[in-house]
C-alpha cells in the first residue's frame, strides 16, 4: 500500500488511488472532503461495488432466461 510496491515489485494496481486519498488528507481542512477518494480506494482493493453489479446482472440475466423458459413450457415449446 504505502510502500508502492506491489506482489510482482512493481507498482501495486491501487497506488496511485492510495497517493490521491493520502494527499487529500494532507492538505484537505475536513477529511470528510475525501470520503469519495477513499470509497474509490477500498472499491480498488475488493471490489464490492463492482462484485455486487456483477451478481445484479447475472441475477436478472437467470430471471429473464427462467422467465422465458416457463413462458414457453406454458405454451408447449420446447
Amino acid at each position: 500500500m504505502a510502500s508502492g510496491f506491489g506482489i510482482n515489485g512493481k507498482k501495486g494496481r491501487c497506488y496511485d488511488v492510495w497517493m490521491d486519498f493520502s494527499d487529500c488528507m494532507t492538505h484537505c481542512v475536513m477529511p470528510a472532503e475525501c470520503t469519495a477518494l477513499r470509497d474509490d480506494y477500498f472499491e480498488c482493493l475488493h471490489h464490492r461495488k463492482e462484485y455486487s453489479r456483477m451478481n445484479a446482472i447475472n441475477k436478472e440475466r437467470e430471471r429473464q432466461y427462467f422467465g422465458e423458459k416457463k413462458k414457453d413450457d406454458a405454451h408447449g415449446n420446447h
